[in-house]
């Protein structure tokens, strides 16, 4: 089977949401301020309880890291493009082995901001890992990456209300 089939059945998640901000505010709260909204149950390794923060080192080559009160961390991907306040792209790690999530930023109007989020890459993943219950039940085969997204770009929204 050639990859561009693969890619046909294994579709990359895209979604969007506006949000009441100007596009430089939109960009550094989400990837500045990511412990604030990011709903940490159940998307996270440790959970609310146990992380003390989740950092964002703006460099490629760059982590997302959520570290935990205990001084242990859990790499979330790393920074592959970053372009503020435009956009960036990162592995996504938490699905095992690695897919790819863009987020672009764009202005339209003084105070408001569209939010785009594609994640790619599920053609790299068995299909045992696209099965696989990760934050919600049903994993990617189920719908659980759809769901798990809005849910995210929900709270961002309503953070920046």
């Amino acid at each position: 089977m050639n990859a561009e089939v693969l890619s046909f059945e294994r579709p990359p998640i895209r979604q969007s949401t506006t949000v009441a901000a100007d596009r430089v505010h939109t960009f550094e709260t989400f990837t500045g301020r990511l412990a604030e909204w990011w709903p940490l149950d159940p998307f996270s390794f440790g959970g609310s309880a146990r992380i003390k923060s989740v950092t964002l080192d703006p460099r490629v080559g760059g982590e997302v890291v959520e570290l935990w009160h205990d001084g242990s961390a859990r790499s979330w991907g790393t920074l592959l493009a970053w372009d503020p306040p435009a956009g960036f792209s990162m592995t996504w790690t938490i699905t095992g082995t690695p897919t790819e999530v863009e987020m672009r930023f764009l202005a339209l109007e003084e105070r408001l901001t569209r939010v785009d989020l594609e994640h790619r890459g599920w053609e790299r993943l068995t299909t045992e890992q696209l099965d696989a219950t990760c934050a919600l039940p049903g994993g990617y085969t189920g719908g659980a990456f759809n769901r798990g997204w809005s849910t995210i770009l929900t709270a961002f929204k309503e953070h920046l209300k």
